[in-house]
């Protein structure tokens, strides 16, 4: 055929208007169009897909990440922390879980994303399910902002490791029961799934799984994503949370005492520099099952509708649960504060603060505990004797919802002067330890 002319970006112009089109369209097929997730490879230990999981800490200095450098090394899976129960913390997953996800999955990679959840301080069972659906209500948020899930996507998993709910000075002063545990689990995974139709991943270690939740068939519905250290995946014989006499006794034991997970964190000792993270070490994870349950963990894409997306300055009421009147310059004053959604659920993001309506007049140290969803205790120490006039603010640095204020009125006055405390003995400072001390270092 004679003419065939100059070829322009790659495709060589016809006469023909339908060569042009099949060849450009070949071309755009071919070289344009994202490749999408790279084939399974089983290059973990035993033979297994592998994965990592990954959190502020693989960002010292929020350095990036370079997913193609994991890729390589065979890594075919990512758990990114996306979520917290404390609002900084939160604030701080959502930062990279956004740029994270994203430069995963260009590098070929399959993601997911787990909720670090802390549990409230109440044993009334209406308050336990209220703080699981406002808790779960922040992951459905969060997975809205995302986009929702796509079949580049596992399920989002539950990060549930601790059951204490009250802490002072760093002490744990008191723990939820098995029973509230439970109740507190079953019901913000049953949340999560009704919204998203995909069962997510249940997060935790052998021992917190037998002592601190009862054992249930509902909860083993769900897959388990085990943490279990010291024993190497590559040994056919070494499974995850076993004992070396006896069974863990929790709702994934099998009757040969192993446990019926879907990955196993195997170290939090991985070697950072390895896979492209800038931190000396990396959790590293593999799959326990085939190809094809791998793939089915993918299957079925969410995407959110207008009311699965984050609020804007939403209508908030806060109320005085109780409050100081008057106390000493000894004493704290003491505010509880309920915070609630326009249909009177516990709001799911934010704090609370005093502020004085003398902006001149000095505030002392505030501390907020968050005892719930939508609950605070703030305590206001070192303050002044004197007459205070202000505001509880119930605010949200996310704007997710909008701020609401209660006036309050409450009287200092002197309080005896304190004895002084002897200045403690200092102790030798302690020995370095080897946290990776009986770990793989893969």
């Amino acid at each position: 055929m004679k003419g065939y002319g100059k070829e322009i970006g790659g495709c060589r112009i016809v006469k023909r208007l339908f060569l042009l089109i099949t060849l450009c369209l070949s071309l755009v097929s071919n070289n344009v169009i994202a490749a999408g997730p790279l084939q399974l490879v089983t290059a973990g230990p035993g033979n297994r897909i592998h994965g990592v999981d990954i959190s502020k800490w693989q960002h010292p200095y929020d350095k990036p990440i370079n997913f193609e450098k994991m890729a390589k090394v065979g890594v075919r899976f990512v758990m990114i922390k996306g979520a917290d129960s404390q609002p900084l913390a939160d604030a701080t997953a959502k930062k990279h879980l956004i740029a994270d996800r994203d430069a995963a999955h260009a590098a070929g990679l399959y993601t997911g994303f787990y909720y670090f959840s802390y549990l409230p301080d109440t044993t009334v069972k209406a308050e336990i399910i209220a703080d699981a659906k406002a808790q779960a209500q922040k992951v459905i948020w969060r997975l809205g902002e995302i986009g929702g899930y796509t079949e580049q996507d596992l399920p989002v998993a539950l990060d549930l490791e601790t059951n204490c709910v009250r802490k002072i000075a760093g002490v744990c002063k008191k723990y939820a029961s098995r029973s509230q545990v439970s109740l507190w689990a079953k019901t913000w995974l049953a949340t999560v799934t009704e919204k998203t139709n995909r069962k997510p991943f249940i997060y935790s270690y052998p021992n917190f799984l037998q002592s601190a939740m009862s054992r249930s068939k509902e909860l083993a519905q769900y897959p388990l994503w085990i943490a279990a250290y010291g024993k190497h995946p590559a040994e056919p014989a070494n499974h995850p949370g076993m004992k070396s006499v006896g069974c863990y006794a929790h709702s994934w034991t099998k009757a040969d005492c192993t446990a019926d997970y879907q990955i196993w964190q195997y170290t939090s000792c991985g070697k950072g520099s390895k896979y492209g993270v800038a931190s000396s070490r990396i959790d590293l994870n593999v799959f326990g099952g085939s190809e094809e349950k791998f793939y089915a963990l993918t299957k079925g894409v969410w995407q959110p509708d207008a009311v699965d997306l984050l609020p804007f300055n939403e209508t908030t009421t806060a109320t005085l649960i109780s409050g100081a009147s008057t106390l000493t310059t000894n004493d704290s004053a003491d505010f509880v504060v309920d915070a609630v959604r326009p249909d009177g659920t516990p709001v799911v993001t934010g704090s609370v603060r005093f502020l004085s309506a003398d902006s001149l007049i000095k505030t002392g140290v505030q501390d907020v505990i968050r005892s719930a969803s939508g609950r605070w205790t703030l305590k206001i120490s070192g303050l002044e004797a004197g007459s205070y006039v202000g505001f509880v603010e119930y605010f949200d640095e996310s704007n997710t919802h909008a701020s609401s204020v209660i006036p309050v009125m409450f009287e200092v006055t002197q309080g005896p002067t304190p004895t002084p405390k002897p200045s403690p003995t200092k102790k030798p400072a302690p020995q370095p330890v080897d946290a990776c001390a009986g770990q793989i270092r893969n």
